[in-house]
């Protein structure tokens, strides 16, 4: 019994203030790590970064400084930790090795955040997909497509390509192109154009919308037809005034051709 309570007092000796100290590591490490973390998030609010890209933030930085503070502990009762080290070092490469389109993924959902080219509720063609978008994720974006279906694009997809924005800018130019035949009257075809277009309270008049002839083509004479719209107003308005001038030229005998081809024989006399 002396020896055991001896070894025990010796043991202690020699490692009591080992234990004490990393206990003291431990605990005072919680302490720091929730004063950063708070004062991390105050800061990342303040500047108004994305709640899903603090969220995380703060959740990796979290698990980083209490492997570190488990490090320090260990190191303190005099555990080797090199080797320790050097495994969490080797798992984390193999890992990102494993996950790199996932991290790729998650790089371009920062930057999606951080740079925001688009925000919820804006109308996007990106990653291949138009849509609304209707969810900006670390790893995803979610689309909803105008016939009503979830799209789900990798952040890595949208960064990769060019991202159109079809809801940043407040008003919209409708780009119609117009054909009548090359026997209507183009002075009159043209009147009726602009007609159309002032009888129309959704069309802006500042930018002033523009109807030109832009070419001679090979069935038909075209005119540009450019009016400029809120964005809200754009598919309304495209799609009625395309009906509106179909119905306007049929009503004053102007043609709309299709592609045709002439085909002239010629007899030839027999010899």
């Amino acid at each position: 019994m002396e020896t055991l309570t001896q070894k025990l007092t010796e043991w202690g000796a020699l490692y009591g203030m080992n234990i004490i100290g990393a206990m003291a590591i431990l605990v005072l490490g919680r302490i720091a790590i929730g004063i950063i973390m708070s004062f991390v998030k105050r800061l990342m609010l303040k500047a108004k970064v994305d709640e899903t890209l603090t969220k995380f933030v703060i959740n990796v930085t979290k698990i980083a400084l209490l492997t570190f503070l488990v490090i320090a502990a260990l190191n303190t009762l005099g555990v080797q930790t090199a080797s320790f080290i050097a495994i969490i070092g080797a798992a984390g490469l193999a890992v990102g090795f494993a996950l790199k389109d996932s991290l790729a993924n998650f790089a371009s959902g920062v930057m999606l955040i951080i740079f925001r080219p688009f925000k919820g509720g804006d109308f996007i063609e990106a990653g291949g997909s138009k849509g609304i978008v209707e969810e900006i994720h670390i790893f995803n974006t979610i689309l909803k497509t105008p016939d009503n279906i979830r799209v789900i694009i990798p952040n890595g997809n949208i960064t990769g390509g060019n991202i159109v924005n079809y809801s940043i800018k407040e008003e919209r130019r409708i780009n119609l192109t117009i054909g009548i035949g090359y026997d209507d009257d183009l002075k009159k075809a043209k009147g009726i154009l602009h007609r159309i277009i002032d009888n129309d309270d959704r069309i802006l008049k500042d930018p002033a919308p523009v109807i030109a002839v832009k070419e001679l083509a090979d069935s038909s004479v075209n005119f540009v037809v450019w009016p400029w719209v809120k964005a809200s107003d754009y598919w309304a308005v495209m799609t009625e005034l395309t009906e509106k001038i179909k119905l306007t030229f049929d009503e004053n005998g102007i043609s709309i051709p299709y592609p045709q081809t002439d085909v002239h024989l010629y007899r030839v006399p027999a010899e």
